[in-house]
């Protein structure tokens, strides 16, 4: 029997009116806010766990700070964006639900409490740290950027989003004073754009004759070339991350060759991922997959585990990171 798609495509305008029960106002900020999508700003933490500050309290208490502004500006980019697209998402069988496109939330109050979001996070990004301020304000033109004109220009649409996790990691090591290696960031960029280019073509392949439709640049992408793409930087990912753990700079940061033995998680974790994409049709939310995949999920928590101890294990040497000057 010919196996189904979860998400029959469609290429017509998708009215959000009684697909869902309508929310208050209160409820439909916070879920435009889409706390669910969160879960991307946990690379703000790998600072404090490569610089083995996990367990100094006050580097702690700075790295969630740092994560909860970043969640902040997030949701203040996820509002703009939702205002930006409101009529393209109501081409969308999924994004058609979402408040600002269903009407449940004005445009206007959107972008008023946007405002007020991004003035309070950036002034505590600033109060955290100077240089993390200047971080998430370039965070913040960034995305802007994005929403306003490169969601539109092919392949500068998905390197933006790509440098976006980029400087969540800097943005994270900046908040608690480490400088982060060059290795995980291109280890950080080089995952972002897989993870970018898979959306990209879910995006594509389920919209079908409608992807135009819904957002302008799918029609300068084909699956036959965003699988190009994504072998690329599939390949890439896997080959920065092993040389990274391999290279004698790395071993003689942490005094230990065991990095190296974190290998197959990333290995298992990008295969499976390459799996739910390409034979259960997912890949439209990265964050969703990695909470509601069990398998996902537990790689990376053992990968994390791993790297833990590793790092933090009796062998270990000097650390990957110094303070910054």
């Amino acid at each position: 029997m010919a196996r189904q798609p979860l998400v029959e495509p469609v290429s017509r305008d998708v009215s959000a009116a009684g697909s869902v029960p309508r929310r208050s106002r209160l409820a439909a900020l916070a879920v435009s806010l889409r706390p669910g999508q969160w879960t991307k700003n946990l690379v703000v933490f790998a600072g404090l766990l490569f610089g083995r500050q996990l367990f100094d309290p006050a580097a702690l208490a700075k790295a969630c700070a740092a994560f909860a502004i970043f969640c902040g500006l997030s949701g203040v980019v996820y509002l703009f964006n939702d205002v930006a697209d409101r009529d393209a998402d109501r081409q969308h069988p999924l994004k058609c639900r979402r408040p600002i496109a269903a009407g449940e939330l004005s445009p206007a109050f959107a972008v008023s409490t946007a405002v007020v979001l991004a003035a309070v996070a950036l002034a505590a990004a600033f109060w955290l740290r100077p240089a993390f301020g200047l971080t998430a304000l370039a965070y913040v033109l960034l995305l802007g950027a994005y929403s306003a004109r490169l969601k539109h220009v092919v392949i500068l649409d998905v390197l933006t989003i790509a440098i976006g996790f980029v400087l969540r990691a800097v943005g994270g090591a900046v908040a608690i004073d480490v400088a982060i290696s060059h290795w995980l960031l291109v280890c950080t960029v080089l995952l972002a754009l897989f993870l970018a280019l898979s959306k990209r073509r879910h995006e594509l392949t389920l919209l079908a004759e409608g992807a135009t439709g819904h957002r302008r640049i799918l029609g300068e992408y084909s699956p036959y070339l965003l699988d190009q793409m994504i072998g690329v930087v599939t390949a890439s990912t896997l080959v920065a991350y092993m040389f990274y753990t391999i290279s004698p700079e790395t071993m003689r940061y942490f005094g230990t060759p065991y990095l190296a033995l974190t290998i197959p998680f990333p290995l298992y974790g990008i295969f499976r991922y390459l799996y739910l994409v390409h034979q259960r049709e997912g890949g439209g939310s990265p964050a969703e997959m990695l909470v509601t995949d069990l398998p996902l999920l537990l790689c990376v928590a053992l990968w994390v585990a791993m790297v833990a101890v590793i790092i933090y294990g009796p062998w270990r040497g000097p650390a990957a990171f110094g303070p910054l000057r």
